[in-house]
């Protein structure tokens, strides 16, 4: 299954055809289990597991009451590695989520020495619920270790669990008692998600569901060594320069007063995204042709994910923010303007601009 987008320049191993029905049959099995809980939501599940398998971490928003724990939490059900849900609150402190030093005696010298007692940071799914309602020191503790793979306690540095994956959610309608999450912390997150309300049929469903008897056994699906094969998989997918082009161009026109920026960035837009957004965008397009059953990316994969990995690390002037102007919006734009067939970018003199930059 080819198309004008794209064509292999690497290569995945010689049993490709297996690679990608492995990878396939545990996203459906995945999202079956997930389904027996979850009605709807069939776009947020499908980037939760884009990001599980692209060794992201997510950040979850929306109102109260959109199932977004329980959707982590039977995602969690349905992979034998370990969870632990820690729920942020404003007294929260680092050593609360990290674990800390206590003095202990050891029996067989009769000495005192330090034990280190680990937090629940030190498991493979990690639920940060209400991320922004603990002070930025606690959640500065939370994004190094999403950044860094480890925790330093005192002098000493502790390796996390692999693989490590990390679930944040944030209510974007109580802002009392919060503690907002700066953009540049937010850049870490390789997908911010927007759970929104589910439609009529849905919540008909959801209600008939919910009030009645019910049996919502998860079946485990996958275990952390076979996570982490697929993650390994997902590397090997090949991208064409074509495909890496039109990711970068539609991350360097969001930067605002640079050669080639379109005139509706300039007048919306503060600041733009950086490069961690190109690389989060191409791995998620590998992720995502691989789940779609394809050995191969194309510029569509790369445009259905522009959104959440891009609506978080742009920020909207105050202009915009007047007119109601949202980052969804500016990136809707970013992709109906930025030509995806081949050639197309390197025949307009704008593009040669923002490259050549």
């Amino acid at each position: 299954m080819t198309d004008s987008n794209a064509g292999p320049t690497g290569s995945l191993p010689q049993d490709i055809d297996k690679s990608i029905e492995r990878i396939t049959k545990a996203y459906d099995a995945i999202r079956a289990q997930m389904s027996r809980v979850i009605v709807g939501q069939e776009t947020v599940v499908e980037q939760l597991l884009i990001a599980l398998f692209s060794r992201g971490h997510c950040l979850l928003e929306g109102v109260p009451g959109l199932a977004k724990t329980l959707m982590i939490s039977t995602l969690a059900r349905s992979l034998s590695m370990t969870f632990a849900r820690i729920q942020f609150t404003p007294d929260l402190m680092p050593a609360d989520i990290t674990g800390t030093d206590v003095l202990q005696e050891n029996r067989e010298t009769g000495q005192r020495e330090f034990r280190f007692i680990s937090g629940p940071l030190f498991h493979n799914v990690v639920l940060a619920d209400e991320i922004n309602r603990t002070p930025p020191k606690t959640q500065a503790a939370l994004l190094e270790a999403m950044q860094e793979r480890q925790v330093t306690v005192g002098q000493a540095r502790h390796v996390l669990s692999d693989p490590f994956f990390v679930l944040a959610t944030m209510n974007p309608i109580e802002q009392e008692g919060t503690y907002a999450l700066p953009e540049a912390q937010q850049d870490r997150f390789m997908f911010k998600v927007l759970v929104d309300y589910p439609t009529f049929e849905e919540e008909k469903q959801i209600a008939k569901q919910t009030t009645a008897v019910q049996a919502d056994d998860i079946e485990v699906v996958l275990d952390g060594e076979e996570v982490l094969q697929l993650q390994k998989i997902v590397r090997q997918v090949p991208v064409t320069d074509h495909v890496v082009e039109y990711a970068l161009a539609l991350v360097r026109q969001t930067r605002v007063g640079r050669p080639g920026t379109p005139d509706f960035v300039e007048e919306w837009l503060s600041w733009g995204a950086g490069p961690r957004a190109v690389q989060n965008l191409l791995l998620g397009a590998k992720t995502r042709a691989l789940l779609t059953g394809r050995g191969h990316v194309s510029t569509s994969d790369v445009a259905a994910l522009a959104k959440p990995v891009l609506r978080h690390r742009i920020v909207a002037n105050f202009a915009a923010e007047s007119e109601g102007i949202t980052p969804d919006r500016v990136i809707d734009r970013l992709i109906e303007e930025t030509p995806s067939k081949e050639g197309g970018l390197t025949s307009d003199s704008r593009f040669q601009k923002i490259f050549a930059s």
